[in-house]
């Protein structure tokens, strides 16, 4: 089976890559030359576990390819996948479809012989309809169907989430299509993952709903993290005995700074939008989004209330990306954090394992960025846990101590425990203890 996958970026390389593993012909295409001839070099564009070798394995193999030639691509194609960015237009939260709409017409300019086209980007609801007009308009006797199969990859753990997905969602609109795709998806069948086949619209509206559902999850305990602080709770322990409700469940009832990266923040502005236009409330998304933002602004509140004046005093930043295991910093808390330290005259060194080289594009200038976790504690008046990296889960309490200037430790992701860290002579402060 021939596919292509139109984007080269974080969905369409490990989607790619995952699928020439499962045995198909992949070929990535995407616009931008020095991302593919990286690509062919073995230099992968993100940081993601274990991608590289999975892409070395399969264009080893002759089953991955690279290409900018989407002319030349697309006739040999039998399944499509426009896997492009979709990024939130700025300031009115709509999905950006700039990109999902010229690959369609590009597709349609070019198809030869009946062929899948496969929406795999976070898509709002009725862009199915939309693409299959566009390639109907390009190409009125192409024959072709159109599919949404959206993606649910954790950053970080992407691969094991494609390959053993919890499930896997198909909006089809007849059965040669579906036909098609379960032959693609075949492999899991060996673990019995589902795959649940749906029209368009219920397909595009799962990922948005799904997302929006866990970030309600995290607001919401991150809620209930404030309210521990205020009565003498500990926020772990009302977490626990939340998930241990089978209705609930324990993941994403972990308090922090609140969510970030590529798909939260996106998803809940757009479904917001979506259901601004269809004229439906949606009071429980806009007040996820409102106390994700404020959640942030506490953190900030936090860290002055323990040091009080920031003017001049160095804060030691461990960890910049949203979450571990990425270097993604789009939206991630630190962005909303650091700038108003920095604001108020506070140095900043920041240490992260894989986020500094974006963080520089986004962060001022101001900030510090060291290589070595100590250089960024050595001095610093407080130290503020932002990621939870592995590399910061076992800090010798009494070293650092030593090298500090102050005993401010502020746990963003509450990592320790507050005896330990007491009696190793810091003030701790964490989030809902």
């Amino acid at each position: 089976m021939k596919v292509v996958m139109i984007g080269a970026g974080y969905v369409g390389l490990v989607s790619g890559a995952c699928f020439a593993e499962f045995g198909a012909s992949v070929t990535c295409v995407d616009v931008v030359q020095e991302k593919i001839d990286a690509l062919k070099n073995g230099v992968m564009p993100i940081y993601e576990p274990g991608l590289d070798q999975l892409v070395k394995k399969n264009v080893d193999a002759g089953r991955l390819h690279f290409s900018t030639a989407l002319v030349e691509e697309v006739p040999e194609a039998d399944i499509i996948f426009i896997a492009v960015g979709t990024p939130t237009r700025r300031g009115d939260g709509h999905a950006d479809l700039t990109y999902v709409y010229d690959a369609a017409k590009q597709i349609g300019q070019h198809l030869k012989g009946y062929t899948v086209i496969v929406n795999k980007s976070t898509v709002p609801v009725g862009t199915a309809r939309q693409v299959s007009r566009l390639i109907s308009e390009a190409n009125p006797d192409a024959e072709f169907s159109v599919a949404s199969n959206p993606e649910f990859l954790r950053e970080g753990a992407a691969i094991g989430d494609f390959m053993r997905p919890d499930r896997v969602v198909l909006g089809v609109e007849d059965d040669r299509a579906e036909s098609i795709l379960r032959e693609l998806y075949r492999p899991i069948n060996l673990i019995e993952a589902p795959i649940l086949a749906t029209n368009w619209e219920s397909a595009e509206l799962t990922k948005y709903a799904a997302n929006a559902f866990l970030a309600t999850k995290i607001s919401f305990i991150n809620e209930i993290s404030n309210l521990c602080e205020a009565v003498g709770a500990d926020v772990h322990d009302v977490a626990k005995g939340m998930g241990l409700d089978g209705r609930i469940g324990k993941k994403f009832l972990h308090p922090g700074p609140g969510y970030g990266g590529s798909c939260f923040p996106k998803d809940t502005l757009a479904l917001i939008r979506i259901a601004q236009e269809n004229d439906v409330p949606s009071r429980i998304i806009e007040s996820v989004v409102e106390v994700n933002a404020a959640q942030k602004a506490r953190m900030v509140k936090k860290i002055r209330t323990v040091l009080g004046n920031v003017s001049g005093k160095t804060i030691a930043i461990l960890g910049l990306t949203f979450k571990p295991e990425t270097d993604d910093m789009r939206d991630s808390p630190s962005l909303s954090i650091i700038p108003p330290l920095l604001d108020k005259g506070a140095i900043i060194k920041a240490h992260d394992p894989k986020g500094v080289k974006e963080a520089k594009h986004e962060l001022p200038d101001s900030v510090q960025y060291v290589d070595d976790i100590n250089d960024a504690i050595s001095g610093a008046d407080a130290l503020v846990i932002m990621t939870e990296w592995n590399e910061y889960r076992s800090l010798n309490l009494a070293s650092i101590k030593e090298t500090m200037r102050g005993n401010a430790f502020i746990d963003l992701r509450n990592v320790y425990e507050r005896k330990a860290v007491e009696a190793a002579g810091f003030e701790y402060a964490a989030v809902g203890r």
